[in-house]
């Protein structure tokens, strides 16, 4: 249910690195998050590696998934995928305020079959 997500995330919340069409608000992280679960219903996201100091927490992430649905434009290839992320948040009041991440995009596209693998 990513309708949380916006409960998750504060008022002026910044996603330093939203992909292209995705406004870098709440609501753009929510629209992510939403194509994400569509495209690949069967996403698992495996946290390998959480570290907090102070006001940043950052971690370190597996996601894998099955691409039965649209992706950015991408029909549905009915292959996996799976892909290594980083992310930073700093969070206040309990709350993300910004966010900052990086994504292996170029094997994820090459493993859906959006581009060629060499």
């Amino acid at each position: 249910d990513t309708s949380i997500v916006v409960d998750l995330l504060a008022d002026n919340y910044v996603d330093h690195d939203a992909p292209p069409g995705f406004p870098p608000g709440a609501q753009g992280m929510k629209d992510m998050m939403e194509m994400f679960f569509t495209a690949f219903p069967d996403l698992k996201i495996t946290i390998n590696q959480l570290v907090a100091e102070g006001d940043i927490v950052v971690g370190a992430m597996t996601s894998a998934g099955t691409q039965t649905g649209d992706f950015m434009g991408i029909p549905p290839s009915g292959k996996k995928m799976s892909i290594t992320e980083m992310h930073m948040v700093r969070v206040a009041d309990g709350k993300a305020v910004e966010h900052w991440g990086a994504a292996d995009s170029m094997t994820m596209m090459q493993q859906i079959g959006a581009m060629p693998s060499e």
